[in-house]
C-alpha cells in the first residue's frame, strides 16, 4: 500500500448536518423514552401513553429542526456579516491588513523575511487574502459556514427517528406489559449509537456506548418516579 493510501483523510463535519443528525437521534431516544415513561409511571392507560409519545415526537421533532435552523442562520448571518467586514477593510486599507497578516505569520514563529514574502503574496489574490484573514483573526472559513436548511431537516428526520424508537411497542402491541420493550429498544439503540459516536471520534467505543446509556436511564428513571408520585390525579 503506498504511503499516500495510507494517510488517513479528515472528514468534512463543518456543515453543521452530522452534528444535528447526531444531536437529533440521542435527543428524540432520551427526551422520548424520559416522557414515555413519566406517563407509565403515572398508570393513565396504554392509549394515553401512546398519545403522550406521538406528541413527543411532532412536538420535540420540529422544536429541533426549527431551533437548528435559527441558531444556524443567526451563526450563518453573524459569519457573514463579519466577513463583510474584513472584506471593506482588504478594500479600503489593503497595507494595512498585509501588515496585520505579517504580523500573524510572526507570532506563529514564521521567519520575518518569510512572513513579508507569504503576506505580499497571499494579498494579491482578494479571495485568497479574504479567506486567510477570516481564518487566522476571526476563526471562520468563509466557504464552510454551514447549511441551516440541512442542520434543521438532519435535527428534524433524526429526532423522529430516535423518537419513534421507544414509541413503536406502544403502536404495535395492545396487550401485556410493554413498558419492558420500550426500555429494551430504546436501551439497545442508545448503546449502538454511543457506540457509533465512540467509533467515530475515538474515543473508546465501549465508554461513549455507556456513557449513552447511563444518561438515557437518569432521565428515565427520575420521569418515571415524578410520574409515579404524581400519579393520574
Amino acid at each position: 500500500m503506498s504511503e499516500l493510501a495510507s494517510t488517513p483523510h479528515h472528514r468534512q463535519i463543518s456543515g453543521g448536518g452530522f452534528r444535528a443528525a447526531l444531536f437529533g437521534l440521542m435527543d428524540g431516544l432520551v427526551t422520548n423514552v424520559s416522557l414515555i415513561l413519566g406517563f407509565a409511571g403515572a398508570n393513565p392507560g396504554h392509549n394515553i401513553i401512546r398519545l403522550a409519545g406521538l406528541a413527543g415526537l411532532v412536538a420535540g421533532a420540529f422544536s429541533m429542526g426549527s431551533g437548528e435552523y435559527l441558531s444556524m442562520r443567526a451563526q450563518k448571518e453573524l459569519y457573514g456579516y463579519e466577513i463583510d467586514v474584513e472584506r471593506r477593510s482588504l478594500q479600503d486599507d489593503p497595507d494595512l491588513e498585509r501588515e496585520e497578516l505579517r504580523d500573524i505569520f510572526l507570532g506563529r514563529g514564521i521567519d520575518a523575511d518569510l512572513a513579508d514574502r507569504l503576506s505580499t503574496d497571499l494579498m494579491r489574490d482578494p479571495d485568497l487574502a479574504l479567506r486567510t484573514h477570516t481564518r487566522e483573526e476571526l476563526g471562520i472559513d468563509p466557504s464552510a459556514t454551514g447549511s441551516p436548511w440541512i442542520a434543521a431537516f438532519s435535527s428534524f428526520l433524526f429526532f423522529s427517528v430516535g423518537a419513534f424508537i421507544p414509541l413503536l411497542p406502544w403502536i404495535v402491541i395492545s396487550t401485556g406489559n410493554v413498558i419492558w420493550w420500550s426500555v429494551g429498544l430504546a436501551g439497545a439503540s442508545i448503546l449502538f449509537v454511543g457506540a457509533a459516536v465512540g467509533h467515530f471520534t475515538r474515543r473508546g467505543i465501549i465508554y461513549s456506548a455507556l456513557r449513552a446509556l447511563i444518561i438515557m436511564s437518569l432521565a428515565s428513571a427520575v420521569t418515571f418516579g415524578v410520574g409515579y408520585l404524581v400519579g393520574v390525579q
